[in-house]
């Protein structure tokens, strides 16, 4: 149903095996060879089809498959147990943030994890005696990423995410037909091979010239012919001497050639890294001025140090409580985290510094003044796609920071008084002040700060950021003696 999906799905038939034969000794040393055991005999040629060939494929039980087969994404409400007795379901959830994942579907609904694992409700047993066995072309794209989703990895997702040759289908097709009916018998049926779009490989050209100067040795037209003859690649020649270019027709298995530089290593490659002579490179340095917005930057990173500042770095992940409580219910979520604290991307740095406050308190601190200039996630419509930048969302640089205890470090000569917002505002203008940046504070109320205790920043008349003390809530759930002020500009 879905060319986006599939480019080409090949089955067939194979009815009246004999699946309580033992896998021949010869491929179950092959399959240990390669790290894997043996399962039984038809899960054992699969796997050795897809190792030799590099064509994934799968074997169903085709008594329990209930009418024909469709190829399509998954929709919404559908749910699959894997072979691995997971449950997933393919479609994305409600708010469109997971990938969708495509499907092999019969008339019961999906049964299998298209290109990445088979569904239990048609795997082959002890009492299968009729097959069926596919092999396809799954694009790349539609692959990516899909497995990772679900927490998992399968040598044939990873595969069809890197490209497989569409051409060795059939191949691999009657390779396994062959193999399973010498070691389980049976009655092959024909092969339906149904393709809807196969990938087309465009010509790449390759400079000589180019070439000699980024591996750094002369090359001769009669050099490069050969290494790419080596390589079973077909190519043209036009020009002469410094103006030669060749013109390479990939072949359908190597996804790894569509641009210059990647003749240009292959050329390198088979020539031999080691024949390369090596010669350090002579160049002219030339120390250059820094970009004006860097220069701000590390002025106010060094300005906020001489106030007694120290600079923290965090994650741009966070987890989603955090989030919330620091105003934003509905954040970026990430598909794959890392762990389970860092399941969205941060909107502010006042949730990654809290945390820093609170690990600097469990080990005994009393005092604590922490800045960070970093990267924050969030979601504008407007946004459009443009090179370091993706439609809806943005993500800008922004200098947060926070100050907790007493103002000045204990000592006997003097008493000490919590800090307060007059003060960090202070330190804010102090930092800003020296580098013609005007700003003025109006009074607002944000979530995470206290109602009363909190303004909105201004540079001229456009907001740019907060400050002020932590809301008293949040004082509780952080387990806080005095609540810090914060500010993020």
């Amino acid at each position: 149903e879905d060319a986006d999906l599939c480019g080409r799905f090949a089955g067939r038939v194979i009815k009246g095996v004999n699946v309580k034969v033992k896998t021949p000794e010869w491929i179950v040393q092959r399959l240990a060879h390669a790290g894997q055991r043996s399962i039984s005999p038809l899960v054992d040629l699969s796997n050795y089809v897809m190792l030799e060939t590099g064509q994934p494929n799968h074997v169903f039980d085709l008594d329990r498959i209930q009418g024909g087969l469709v190829v399509r994404w998954g929709k919404a409400g559908e749910s699959l147990k894997l072979l691995n007795e997971q449950t997933v379901e393919p479609a994305p959830d409600s708010s469109a943030s997971a990938l969708k994942v495509g499907v092999v579907a019969d008339q019961s609904g999906p049964i299998s994890l298209a290109g990445i694992m088979g569904g239990d409700s048609t795997a082959v047993g002890d009492a299968t005696q009729n097959i069926y066995v596919e092999a396809a072309f799954w694009w790349p794209a539609a692959i990516a990423g899909r497995a990772r989703r679900f927490n998992f990895t399968t040598d044939a997702g990873h595969r069809f995410e890197r490209g497989v040759d569409p051409q060795g289908t059939i191949s691999a097709l009657e390779y396994l037909s062959d193999l399973i009916v010498q070691v389980c018998g049976g009655q092959l049926g024909p092969i339906d091979d149904q393709i809807k779009q196969l990938p087309e490989r465009k010509p790449v050209t390759m400079r000589l010239a180019r070439a000699e100067k980024v591996i750094g040795i002369p090359l001769t037209m009669a050099i490069v012919s050969d290494l790419f003859k080596r390589l079973g690649l077909e190519f043209t020649v036009t020009g002469q001497d410094s103006k030669t270019v060749f013109t390479v027709q990939p072949p359908s298995y190597r996804f790894d050639l569509e641009i210059e530089e990647d003749l240009i290593e292959e050329v390198a490659r088979l020539y031999g890294f080691e024949n390369i002579p090596d010669v350090p490179p002579s160049a002219e340095l030339k120390m250059s001025a820094p970009l004006e917005s860097k220069r701000i930057v590390h002025a106010v990173r060094h300005r906020l140090a001489g106030d007694g500042y120290q600079e923290v770095v965090n994650f741009g992940f966070i987890d989603r409580q955090t989030e919330a409580q620091m105003g934003q219910p509905n954040p970026i979520e990430v598909l794959n985290p890392i762990a389970s604290q860092y399941g969205v991307m941060r909107s502010n740095l006042w949730g990654g510094l809290l945390h820093n406050l609170r690990s600097n308190l469990n080990r005994g601190a009393s005092r604590a003044r922490l800045f960070e200039i970093g990267r924050v996630f969030k979601r504008d419509p407007k946004q459009t796609d443009q090179p370091g930048a993706l439609a809806g969302f943005i993500q800008n640089k922004q200098l947060g920071g926070l100050a907790y205890g007493f103002v000045n470090p204990e000592q006997w000569a003097s008493n000490n008084q919590l800090v307060d917002f007059f003060d960090v505002k202070g330190d804010l203008q102090r930092a800003l002040n020296p580098l013609q940046i005007q700003t003025k504070a109006s009074a607002t109320p944000h979530p995470a700060l206290h109602p009363g205790r909190s303004a909105e920043i201004y540079l001229a008349n456009a907001a740019i950021g907060w400050i002020g003390e932590l809301h008293p809530a949040l004082q509780q759930t952080y387990e806080l003696a005095s609540a810090p002020v914060l500010f993020e500009i």
